[in-house]
């Protein structure tokens, strides 16, 4: 264990042991590609299998660089600074549809970051509007009214969670989290509503500001349903000029500032990256806070304390020169028990996350990060003074954001006294559509435009820039988001990241050449994973239909159950099994969800296919970039099909037409080849096609199910 000033560093337990299992897995990989090259040419069928599973070895290779190292990691804020010697921050809250992203639960986020516990003095919101709507302009006036009441209220009270939508209404009482064993006893809280540090206290539902408080809360959000009716429409406004508005500039209270970046059809806006870059200029100007929060409109900030948590890293004397970001978990409250569609993301949380960390640091997702704006600014953390010289050219042509760019470097200024008014009029001029051309934003500053995932890809280029970053996954969540519940949005989305990462991938970019010569190579092999990750489809796909038809038509591809060469199949299957379920039953997870993982990660991967079909698209230019938002407004009917349990594939015919193509080929080629199985009764040969196959069905059960349904309702 490393004990630094303000945190602390653990590597999990059984390291030697989980090595060795590592180099164990490998030798009979190794043996399996010498069975399978030198037995190449046998058939056709042989070649493909070959070439299926050299792919998903690759793909495990590249795995167990997640593995080498994991960490985990505690906090000490009781010994940072005092609040007066605590640097500033910048929440940046995005938004773009007020009909896939419903106003008031992007308001809800709003009110959570604005009740942060942090020196409200120091502490900044900005609400970016990509999609221009009165509503969401509107919805922010309200939500800022009602946080002037509901912020001494969680004060008064110490109120953990400071999402009103969770204290007020059911979600409250029936939060579901992500790890069943290790927040237990936070769920219990949740239930009894036990929202401070004294559990002797009374009750704050039986105090005399919790109703008053709650009335307040819901007449804010009849007031912005109210709104929102009496428009014609909540389309988005895709051309408009900049328009920056102060919402709040009090000082007992945090700066909260509405900000809607100019659009024209004719200029690329760069999605969210551009959003995110237009609010790192127009914080420079009104507030600079050394360091910015990312959050996405709806995960909401569940643990007021996150902040102080993430200044452990960026205030310790021993880690803050180099660290550009402190990563959260993402996690969900509407997660059934079964979780069918893995929308936790398990893996990636509990293992991969923890793996980087103990190498040179975790990826950055969409949400939940804190960034050092130095580090996304100023190259890498060796950078000397007189890069400024070539302000200009790298940040635009505001003088008076390059000044803030001095001040944020610790240079001396010009001493300027400027009117509120002048800042915002330069506000507008930096959220313009024109003002990045001719400069380095999105390039060697800011939030890269290198793919549309740019969180993924500008974390990465960090590191390779010799920037680390930290992964905290503390007991309580700090963030809590609102998962998938169907599958065509339990598709949608890993498709569009696989797309993206492939496009990574392919581009100058690239983790086998250009993050090759810049990163460890052990930490490298985690971004080669996630970049290859669309490569599951052409193996599964291979493994889905190669060995059903050769069992329909009597040709083996595995070796015969008496050869010796079966052992090595065997225990690299079961390897690969009890390892993964020993990952899910240590993490908390159950036998239900390791089973279900198993589903939805073939699901997935036979997608990606889909993923593949769009990068080369892309690639060649044959359609044009667009942006697929997720939908965040929640069904009542899909939700109660979600908690049973039971596979909604509404929308979602065409994501699933490779999975209900192979699914019928294994179901043709079970019973043909049972028959023929019977009659020629060469089990010996066929056993390995049968329990495959076997295995496929069983997986495949509740899908089944699902498309019958999804049948009925279209007949």
């Amino acid at each position: 264990m490393a004990t630094f000033t303000f945190h602390k560093e653990t590597v999990q337990p059984l390291l030697p042991l989980r090595r060795a299992y590592i180099i164990f897995h490998f030798t009979c990989v190794l043996f399996l590609f010498y069975y399978r090259i030198s037995n190449l040419f046998i058939s056709y069928p042989w070649f493909l299998m070959t070439i299926a599973e050299i792919i998903l070895s690759f793909l495990w290779f590249f795995n167990q660089a997640f593995r080498w190292r994991l960490v985990n990691r505690s906090v000490m804020t009781e010994k940072l600074p005092p609040e007066e010697k605590l640097p500033g921050l910048d929440i940046f809250v995005c938004t773009i549809d007020p009909e896939k992203e419903p106003t008031v639960d992007v308001m809800n986020t709003v009110i959570s970051a604005i009740a942060m516990d942090y020196p409200s003095n120091k502490l900044s919101i900005y609400l970016s509007d990509d999609g221009g709507s009165p509503i969401t302009l509107f919805g922010i006036k309200e939500a800022f009214e009602f946080a002037k009441v509901w912020v001494p209220f969680c004060k008064k009270y110490d109120v953990k969670s400071r999402c009103p939508k969770f204290f007020f209404t059911a979600l409250g009482e029936n939060e579901r989290l992500h790890r069943p064993r290790e927040f237990e006893e936070v769920r219990d809280q949740i239930k009894k509503r036990l929202n401070r540090v004294d559990p002797n206290s009374s009750q704050v539902e039986n105090s005399k500001e919790h109703m008053p408080t709650k009335a307040k809360y819901e007449k804010m959000q009849k007031n912005i349903e109210k709104f929102g009716s009496n428009l014609k429409n909540l389309c988005m406004v895709t051309d408009r000029p900049s328009r920056i508005e102060i919402i709040n500039d009090q000082k007992e209270m945090p700066l909260v500032v509405y900000v809607s970046r100019e659009k024209r059809p004719s200029v690329p806006h760069r999605f969210k990256g551009g959003a995110l870059n237009t609010l790192l200029r127009v914080s420079g100007l009104i507030s600079n806070g050394p360091y910015v929060l990312v959050v996405d409109c709806d995960m909401n900030c569940n643990d007021a304390s996150s902040a102080k948590q993430s200044m452990c890293f960026f205030l310790d004397p021993e880690t803050s020169k180099d660290v550009a970001f402190v990563q959260f978990p993402q996690m969900f409250h509407n997660l059934s028990k079964k979780d069918i569609y893995d929308s936790q993301t398990r893996t990636a949380f509990t293992t991969k996350w923890k793996g980087m960390d103990g190498l040179r640091g975790p990826g950055l997702t969409g949400s939940g990060n804190y960034i050092s704006r130095s580090a996304l600014l100023f190259g890498s953390p060796n950078q000397k003074g007189d890069y400024l010289l070539d302000a200009l050219y790298n940040f635009g042509k505001s003088n008076m954001y390059v000044e803030s760019l001095k001040a944020l470097r610790g240079q001396q200024t010009k001493k300027q006294n400027i009117s509120r008014d002048v800042i915002l009029q330069e506000a507008c001029e930096v959220a313009s559509c024109s003002y990045e051309r001719n400069t380095n934003w999105g390039n060697e500053v800011g939030f890269s435009y290198a793919i549309k995932l740019e969180s993924t890809v500008t974390g990465y280029l960090l590191h390779c820039r010799g920037w680390r970053s930290t992964y905290l996954y503390p007991k309580r969540p700090c963030f809590l988001g609102c998962a998938p519940t169907d599958m065509k949005e339990g598709l949608i989305q890993p498709i569009k990241w696989s797309s993206e990462l492939l496009l990574l991938a392919i581009s100058k970019y690239s983790p086998f050449t250009y993050g090759l010569s810049r990163l460890p190579t052990i930490h490298c092999l985690t971004f080669c994973y996630l970049v290859s990750t669309t490569q599951f489809a052409t193996a599964y796909i291979l493994y889905g239909f190669v060995p059903q038809i050769c069992f329909l038509k009597g040709i083996p591809v595995y070796p015969k159950v008496t050869d010796p060469w079966f052992i090595v199949f065997t225990v690299l299957y079961l390897s690969s099994q009890i390892h993964h379920y020993i990952e899910v039953i240590s993490t908390g997870g159950s036998s239900m969800i390791w089973w279900n993982e198993q589903r939805s990660g073939i699901v997935k991967s036979i997608g990606c296919v889909f993923a593949i079909i769009e990068t080369a698209k892309k690639k060649f230019g044959l359609n044009k970039a667009k942006f697929t938002l997720s939908d965040k407004a929640i069904d009542k009917d899909k939700l109660k099909k979600y908690e049973q349990g039971k596979f909604n594939f509404d929308g979602a015919a065409l994501l699933m037409a490779p999975v209900i193509v192979l699914l019928t080929i294994n179901i043709v080629c079970f019973f043909g080849g049972l028959w023929r199985l019977l009659n020629v009764r060469d089990f010996d040969e066929m056993f390995g096609q049968l329990f495959l196959i076997i295995y496929i069905l069983a997986l495949s059960h509740p899908i089944v199910e699902g498309i019958i349904s999804m049948k009925r309702k279209s007949g």
